[in-house]
């Protein structure tokens, strides 16, 4: 489903950026590096899910109002033919969720409505990158984010938690953070933005990493399930229906 990754350019040598040229010379064409160029990610439709939300409140309101009434009759159930996972996993909206980082660097999730979108959460996980890859290769994952309960007027929504604690597969592994997405992501965010599933790699243009270091991402449409005001679930969907990693992140607050 995905599409190959991009390989651009690396940007010019530090001596040609800092030597201005004369008058009498030509300026030589640069090449623009992949974190300079113009980003065309759009802002997520919050206004529509507000009105959204707020149309969904009012219908609940006047159900719940309604008188319950109990059927003389009952009618056997009917199996749809879908596993149980699928049943659980398809009540959810769907987001768009990447993983991505330098192989001996941390990994860091982002969150999207849409590949075209600006990233709605950003969070460095507490894992390195080749680890996290591994873990994949070996079979299902399960990750899950744990914060503590915040009284009164400090309590935010859930995403907006700035610390959490992590596990992967029942180990802790150290603490997520919760980031405002900076030039590089945004960089990888529009790489992929013709990316709707898929892995691959990334040119990077990291100080630490040089810019010969490759950048790793896996990207994949998940379904966002709302347990509750301090519980969120994302379910990676394979496109292959049941082949490939199998990923679940939990978000809890307790």
């Amino acid at each position: 489903m995905g599409e190959s990754s991009h390989r651009t350019s690396a940007a010019s040598s530090w001596d040609d950026a800092r030597t201005p040229p004369t008058p009498s010379t030509p300026k030589a064409p640069t090449h623009t590096s992949p974190c300079q160029q113009p980003f065309s990610l759009v802002q997520p439709s919050q206004k529509n899910k507000k009105h959204k939300t707020k149309i969904i409140r009012a219908f609940r309101s006047v159900f719940r109002s309604l008188p319950i009434i109990t059927p003389t009759c009952k009618f056997p159930s009917v199996s749809v033919g879908l596993p149980i996972d699928s049943r659980k996993v398809n009540s959810g909206s769907r987001v768009t969720g990447t993983l991505f980082g330098y192989r001996k660097g941390r990994v860091s999730l982002s969150l999207q409505e849409s590949p075209k979108c600006l990233p709605s959460l950003v969070v460095e996980l507490a894992m390195q990158t080749n680890v996290l890859q591994k873990e994949l290769g070996a079979g299902m994952v399960r990750i899950a984010l744990e914060c503590g309960k915040r009284a009164g007027k400090d309590r935010v929504k859930l995403l907006d938690e700035p610390l959490w604690t992590m596990y992967c597969n029942g180990k802790k592994t150290g603490h997520g953070v919760k980031r405002e997405a900076r030039e590089e992501d945004l960089n990888v965010m529009e790489h992929l933005k013709a990316v709707s599933m898929g892995a691959g790699m990334l040119p990077g243009s990291s100080e630490t990493e040089g810019q010969d270091g490759e950048l790793a991402y896996i990207r994949a449409y998940f379904d966002r399930v709302v347990g509750s005001k301090d519980s969120e679930t994302f379910y990676m969907l394979s496109p292959d229906g049941n082949d490939g990693p199998e990923l679940s992140i939990f978000l809890v607050r307790i």
